[in-house]
């Protein structure tokens, strides 16, 4: 076999070491799983085989779960025959069901990191050893994917831990650490370093049983199954909090809870087909493809450097300076010295620049807490970070990131100061997140250098940097941002100028949609619940206070400077400006739309003085009422997406893989859909079209499509058929 070597000892026990060639980190590929039931067979049937051991032959980690790409190929290529698609999907299950009825004890020595299907091999195993190293995670996360468990993870792990404990687990797409694995009931051992295989050993040579504990006839599920007067109530309520969690924009977490309610009350055998049917039901849906399309697949591409120039020699950057230690400046510094970087973090006064160091500090120390860091690794990561006010200190760096106010004048004077200790070919980026990256390189002497590098907040969570490309920046400049945002471990889309350039002017527009509904009357509470039921993160009007409203004011000041006469109030502008000036910043400093001294947070009671509630919803049970809010959701989905299809039309962005996951990583848009051109493939252009022209219609001009889209509709194409990545690259 090409990814299992077996080593039989003395004592007959089998050393299985899981390891895919060419690749740094074990996934169940197609061909891993076509060798599975070959070494299942090899166990059950080699008579000098009495136990088996199942590790890793990687350091980096056990399994991290299947091959989506190589998995959904498999099961969608019978062209929409089910039978194909269950035998498909029912491979791995049938394979993992036989290794533990195989007749002789199993035990999974886990070394690394085991997620997903990497889990739920281990779950098939009779007895769990795992090394104690907090770097390792385990579970299953599917459901970030638009998927569930469908390796017997939805049997295997509720049975081992309960119907509640399970559920929650699963929906969240949760990831336990070593002896959190223990004390959940999910492994049996925790031992030091280096020790699991013997650990697991030693457990077979004691008298491991190699028959699990649901096949025991006198298991009980923990907690109680559907019918037990307990139980029960982990469906009841358990129904109802999905729903909160998901507001049905999820197939998965519905097939979830079903597979996991119908196979509690059947055997292990039919259980597992039960789940296999759910999952490839789930697996079939546009939510689930799109998903898998844009956070899995594109996702490995982009963080790969898909988008790179072609030619340009790869780069290392080992210093880089940060201009600004507000918390944006530190969180950059932070992600650095994580990845190893020396970095000056500059600030106006030694007060500011040590108040970013200290941020910086707090960092390293919640993982040195966590055991995630050792104290020499917590020394040495913190004296990368040198905060400093004197300019002098940047010289010797590769790249330097601006991320002071979003002020015209102040960007260009650290722009000079800074450029003035840099060598040729170093490049300057800045951070901010709304001013033309063509405009601020006018301060620069060497444009070709100059580029946006757009961080969001918080930096130490937020995966997506986006890199924005002036008229002058060069192919070098380019492919060096690239590089920098790669080793930060951070995943990169390049866009080209424009005021707000992709991410912040798209944005905008679910903000300003929610502000143009409380002008027309309705009620914030509506808003923001409306919001959420579209399946972003949170409301316009609570992202709004997320954001800063004094931000929001300053850049519509900026942008009015800029445009003089051209210059257009966005809906809402008015109230804003108003709460600004009465002292109402957002959640900072606890004074937005909402008032945040309580728990929980409040509307504040004077909006309703600035925009009194005059419309609301029909009563549920009146004709029409659902209609009505999904006429709200329909407006805060498309006024989003029209602008991404006006970035499209105006050159702004060109790939679809940049424009779905920059979306979904950048500010949240509702991943359900895959990203805005994925919904608007989904929904069909024609379809799409006919719905923004009612909308441009009934509520005004900013739901007008580009000619694009139009010329699109008529030729029957589809964003990710006319513009492949192949293409766009090209």
């Amino acid at each position: 076999m090409e990814n299992f070597k077996i080593d039989i000892d003395a004592d007959g026990i089998a050393v299985i070491a899981f390891d895919v060639p060419g690749r740094s980190m074990n996934t169940l590929t197609s061909a891993v799983m076509k060798e599975i039931p070959e070494l299942v067979e090899r166990i059950k049937t080699d008579e000098t085989i009495k136990g088996a051991v199942i590790t890793s032959g990687k350091a980096s980690g056990f399994c991290a779960g299947a091959d989506l790409g190589d998995m959904a190929g498999g099961v969608l290529s019978g062209g929409g025959d089910l039978q194909k698609a269950f035998d498909a999907g029912w491979a791995l299950n049938g394979a993992f069901r036989a290794l533990e009825t195989c007749g002789k004890p199993v035990a999974a020595a886990i070394n690394g990191l085991a997620l997903g299907g990497g889990l739920e091999f281990t779950l098939a195993c009779h007895y769990r050893v795992v090394e104690n190293d907090n770097k390792i995670q385990l579970g299953l996360p599917e459901i970030k994917v638009g998927l569930f468990p469908g390796g017997g993870g939805t049997q295997r792990l509720t049975r081992l831990v309960g119907v509640q404990n399970a559920m929650m687990a699963m929906s969240e797409g949760k990831s336990f650490r070593p002896n959190d694995a223990k004390g959940a009931g999910i492994v049996h051992e925790v031992v030091e370093k280096g020790q699991a295989v013997e650990a697991a050993k030693a457990w077979i040579k004691n008298g491991g049983k190699a028959v699990q504990p649901w096949d025991d006839k006198s298991f009980k599920l923990p907690g109680g199954g559907p019918y037990h007067p307990a139980g029960i109530q982990n469906f009841m309520v358990g129904n109802a909090m999905l729903r909160k969690q998901s507001y049905g924009n999820y197939p998965a977490v519905v097939n979830l809870m079903k597979a996991v309610y119908e196979g509690t009350q059947v055997p292990m055998d039919a259980a597992l087909r039960i789940e296999t049917r759910y999952f490839i039901k789930t697996l079939m849906t546009p939510q689930a493809q799109a998903m898998i399309r844009s956070l899995f697949l594109s996702k490995q591409e982009l963080d790969k450097g898909a988008v790179r120039p072609a030619g340009v020699p790869k780069s290392d950057p080992k210093k880089v300076s940060v201009l600004g230690a507000g918390m944006m400046g530190a969180g950059i510094a932070y992600v650095q010295v994580m990845a190893g970087i020396e970095t000056v973090l500059i600030d106006q006064t030694q007060e500011a620049a040590d108040k970013g160091k200290a941020h910086v500090e707090e960092l390293l120390k919640k993982r040195l807490s966590r055991g995630q860091m050792t104290q020499e690794k917590y020394d040495a990561t913190l004296a990368l970070v040198t905060a400093t006010t004197d300019y002098d200190h940047i010289k010797g760096s590769d790249l330097v990131i601006e991320a002071v106010f979003e002020n015209r004048e102040i960007k260009a004077d650290v722009t000079k100061r800074a450029e003035a200790q840099l060598v040729e070919g170093a490049v300057f980026g800045s951070n901010t997140s709304t001013l033309p990256i063509t405009g601020l390189a006018e301060a620069s002497v060497r444009p070709e250098d100059f580029i946006g590098i757009h961080f969001f907040s918080p930096v130490d969570k937020m995966m997506l940097v986006e890199i924005i490309l002036g008229e002058k920046t060069g192919q070098a400049a380019i492919a060096k941002a690239l590089d920098y945002v790669l080793k930060i471990k951070k995943t990169p889309i390049v866009v080209n100028d424009s005021r707000g350039f992709y991410t912040s002017r798209c944005f905008s527009t679910f903000l300003m949609e929610g502000m143009a509904m409380l002008e027309e009357g309705y009620g914030p509470a509506l808003i923001d619940n409306v919001g959420r039921m579209t399946g972003m993160p949170r409301g316009p009007l609570e992202m709004h206070d997320d954001v800063a409203l004094d931000l929001s004011y300053k850049i519509a000041k900026q942008t009015a400077l800029d445009l003089g006469d051209k210059y257009v109030p966005t809906e809402g502008a008015d109230i804003v400006a108003k709460m600004v000036e009465g002292g109402r910043y957002g959640r900072k400093n606890g004074k937005g739309f909402y008032d945040y001294d309580t728990k929980p947070k409040t509307i504040w009671k004077g909006l309703s003085e600035l925009a009194p509630t005059t419309k609301g919803i029909d009563a549920p049970e009146e004709p029409g009422a659902f209609a009505q809010i999904d006429e709200l959701k329909t407006r805060l989905l498309y006024r989003q997406a029209v602008e991404v299809a006006r970035c499209w039309a105006e050159g702004v962005i060109d790939d679809p893989r940049e424009a779905d996951l920059g979306a979904i990583l950048g500010w949240g848009f509702a991943p359900w859909t895959g990203g805005p051109i994925s919904m608007i493939d989904g929904i069909g252009l024609a379809k799409f079209v006919e719905t923004a022209d009612r909308l441009a219609a009934t509520y005004g001009d900013r739901f007008k499509v580009p000619d694009l889209l139009r010329d699109m509709a008529a030729k029957n194409e589809t964003f990710y058929g006319r513009f492949a990545p192949e293409k766009a690259a090209a």
